[in-house]
């Protein structure tokens, strides 16, 4: 078997998990422990990312007329990527937060719904919460005006309730 047919199957595997990803993040690995790097691929994993290394120049055939494309500008050195189709978040979010416990993990770029974001807009984006997150704050902020109207029908209750009793 010739080399370009025994590398197609891992640009395949590439294309097939950035195909309809709702993030792609770049980052650079070079300097993680292994403890650390075990971390950081339980947690991506636990929030449903893949994370995976491959070489440069497989990301390289694999992001080739796909939205990706934008990233193969910064495919040198040591580069991991890190994929989510559910959550556009969750990457940027978990890697930044590692890259703050250790410098040697290095966001570069990503692709987030289709739109490119350098260093500082990747960090930007892991300072959006999570979608659970904003639901529980309009889900609270749409309970409290009701539950507060309850509570002051309740005390109006237990005032009219009391000044009847102390009639009687």
């Amino acid at each position: 078997m010739a080399k370009v047919e025994l590398k197609q199957p891992i640009i395949q595997e590439i294309a097939e998990n950035i195909k309809d990803a709702q993030c792609v993040v770049l980052v650079n690995y070079s300097g993680l422990t292994v403890e650390e790097d075990t971390a950081l691929r339980k947690e991506l994993r636990e929030a449903g990312v893949v994370y995976k290394v491959y070489k440069n120049t497989m990301m390289n055939f694999a992001f080739e007329g796909t939205e990706c494309e934008c990233l193969k500008e910064h495919l040198h050195g040591t580069n991991a990527i890190a994929v989510s189709k559910t959550d556009a978040t969750a990457p940027a979010r978990i890697l930044a937060k590692h890259a703050k416990k250790n410098p040697k993990l290095e966001l570069i770029a990503g692709v987030v719904e289709g739109n490119y974001n350098d260093k500082a807009g990747v960090e930007a984006l892991s300072n959006v919460p999570s979608r659970e997150e904003l639901l529980g704050k309009l889900l609270g902020s749409i309970q409290s005006p009701i539950s507060n109207l309850a509570r002051v029908l309740n005390q109006i209750a237990e005032q009219q309730g009391g000044e009847q009793a102390a009639a009687e």
